[in-house]
């Protein structure tokens, strides 16, 4: 399942341009309230080691028994990303030596893991897409975390995350720009988001990349690559891939060769640097656990689960376009979070006429909304203004109760105020002004003191707005720009 080439940007060196080629190993954290292999919590923020049971903390004769919910929420996750299904897969040991990993080693899944081989379709600029090819995903456990600020002279060591589940999703090296890396952070941690499997939280460490990053002349085989460990910020992936292949152009132009090699990168100085030498796979002596039977399921359990899937980002944008006649920006907009989706679904559900006003509902959420929580620095959850209060602003838009104008008025009172906006509309007395007889007088005295205007305009059609606008002014908005419209044409003859 090998991707089509993306358009993508290339650099530009002192020997000609240059091709990052770009791979993401994405560990999310898996949605289940109890670990992987043991019955401890998965809660955030406790006590350090709190949440530590004794499979955890490795303490003699101690079994590990799977979680069959995390073995759900990957296979959820696997037929979401269209991805190949394993019936059997195998738990492996990775052994290394950590201080916050008491075994000695993570279970972890090497040759036959869980899900296998899939894509993820991304949305870049100027409306085009890429598809970048999933290699596989596997379960495995997180370690601890280790507190080196705590005492001058040690470190202490929080097991709450340790034997937490994993879902380790790695792309095959299709990315070729760190927008296109970027794009594909975002729309997977989406899909992951409307699947229920990963909360995305970042800030949290549910979602964090390591990325490896290469440079070649474009059609040339691929290179040494650096990998940049433990990202958890999208922004700092992006910049991350620039300076790591800027870094590999200039030692490859000045005749050095790229040290395969795992890397950090520092935000502050916005620069990547040496951690260790990369480890090779045989260097973690991977072998079966000996204490886990191999993880077998019937099609009909995969069948089950992915009849249950909810409707996917992509899946909801065509709708969107299909149904409600959106622009793909539109639709991609509303999509990109499922809180913001769900927003606009409910308004939808609320309106008086769905067919008439499904687009002046998008652009609603997506300009005068998102506009507004944007700047105010709210996200979707914590909107002042709730689906019914702006389903109810653009039904009275559609029936001509109010126009365009008043609408933004009242938004601003529901905004700052609360309310019910029909309600809102009485007791301010804001109904547009749709009596004929109420607005020619305003209209009449318009033309009367402009004459120059008046008489220019059968001979440009186009002033014909600047007496609109005028109209519209005079009567506080509330006149109804269509009365207005045919009122002044047959005043001015046109």
């Amino acid at each position: 399942m090998n991707a089509p080439a993306a358009p993508h940007k290339l650099l530009k060196g002192s020997t000609g341009d240059w091709e990052m080629v770009i791979g993401l190993e994405v560990h999310a954290q898996v949605t289940s309230n109890a670990k992987l292999f043991s019955g401890a919590s998965t809660a955030f923020g406790g006590e350090p080691n709190s949440h530590v049971s004794l499979v955890d903390a490795a303490m003699p004769g101690m079994l590990p028994v799977i979680n069959e919910e995390c073995v759900r929420q990957a296979v959820r996750t696997g037929l979401g990303l269209n991805a190949q299904i394993n019936l059997r897969s195998v738990f492996d040991r990775k052994n290394y030596f950590y201080p916050d990993s008491p075994q000695g080693y993570q279970i972890s899944q090497y040759k036959s893991p869980i899900v296998g081989e899939g894509e993820v379709v991304v949305e870049l600029d100027g409306g085009k897409t890429a598809t970048i090819g999933i290699e596989r995903l596997h379960l495995e456990q997180d370690a601890g975390k280790l507190l080196h600020d705590q005492s001058p002279t040690m470190s202490y060591v929080d097991l709450n995350r340790c034997g937490v589940a994993l879902m380790e999703i790695v792309s095959k090296p299709d990315i070729r720009d760190a927008e296109q890396a970027k794009a594909y952070v975002t729309k997977l941690r989406s899909i992951l988001r409307y699947l229920g499997t990963c909360d995305g939280d970042m800030e949290k460490g549910s979602l964090r990349a390591d990325v490896n990053v290469s440079v070649r002349k474009p059609g040339a085989p691929l290179g040494t690559r650096c990998e940049i460990k433990n990202m958890n910020s999208i922004t700092f992936i992006g910049q991350a891939i620039e300076y790591e292949a800027r870094r590999q152009i200039e030692i490859l132009e000045d005749g050095g060769a790229i040290d395969q090699e795992t890397r950090l990168y520092d935000p502050n100085k916005g620069e990547t640097r040496s951690m260790r030498s990369k480890e090779e796979a045989h260097d973690y002596r991977y072998f079966p656990d000996p204490d886990l039977l191999p993880l077998e399921f019937s099609q009909s359990f995969v069948d089950e689960l992915k009849a249950e899937l909810p409707e996917l980002p992509d899946q909801k944008k065509t709708r969107f376009v299909a149904d409600l006649g959106l622009s793909a920006y539109d639709a991609s907009v509303l999509v990109a979070e499922r809180e913001s989706a769900v927003f606009y679904e409910t308004v939808l559900e609320k309106l008086a006429n769905r067919a008439r006003d499904g687009k002046v509902a998008a652009n609603w959420v997506i300009n005068e909304l998102f506009g507004r929580l944007n700047k105010e620095g709210r996200d979707i959850t914590d909107s002042p203004v709730d689906a019914a209060q702006l389903s109810g602003i653009i039904d009275l838009i559609g029936e001509g109760t109010i126009s365009g104008k008043i609408a933004k008025d009242l938004f601003e009172i529901v905004w700052q105020e609360g309310g019910d906006p029909r309600a809102l509309v009485e007791s301010r007395g804001m109904k547009q002004v749709t009596d004929l007889s109420a607005i020619e007088k305003v209209v009449d005295d318009i033309i009367a003191a402009n004459p120059d205007k008046a008489a220019q305009v059968k001979d440009k059609p186009q002033s014909l707005g600047w007496f609109v606008g005028q109209v519209m002014k005079a009567s506080g908005g509330k006149a109804n720009p269509q009365s207005v419209n045919e009122l002044l044409k047959s005043k001015l003859g046109i």
